[in-house]
């Protein structure tokens, strides 16, 4: 099981819910009505590009692949504060 660090960008949507993208992997698209939602999402998209990539023979970004997969993995989220 290949584990990957991927850079998200949660764009919120005037109609409601977001919209994922990102910056490393400009094939990975998809949303959520809310931001779980959306993050949930993001693991059917990176698939769908993994297999685009093998498709057309061409390699990931060596930046997504972790040093070390059973390592500590730094990652950020959202938090709300009252």
């Amino acid at each position: 099981m290949m584990k990957a660090k991927v850079p998200l960008v949660l764009e919120p949507q005037p109609e409601g819910g977001y919209t994922v993208t990102s910056p490393l992997l400009p094939e990975l698209i998809t949303e959520g009505d809310t931001m779980a939602e959306a993050l949930a999402n993001v693991e059917d998209a990176f698939r769908a590009v993994v297999e685009i990539y093998q498709d057309r023979g061409r390699p990931l970004p060596s930046s997504l692949y972790l040093e070390d997969a059973n390592g500590p993995l730094s990652v950020e989220t959202i938090v709300s504060v009252p």
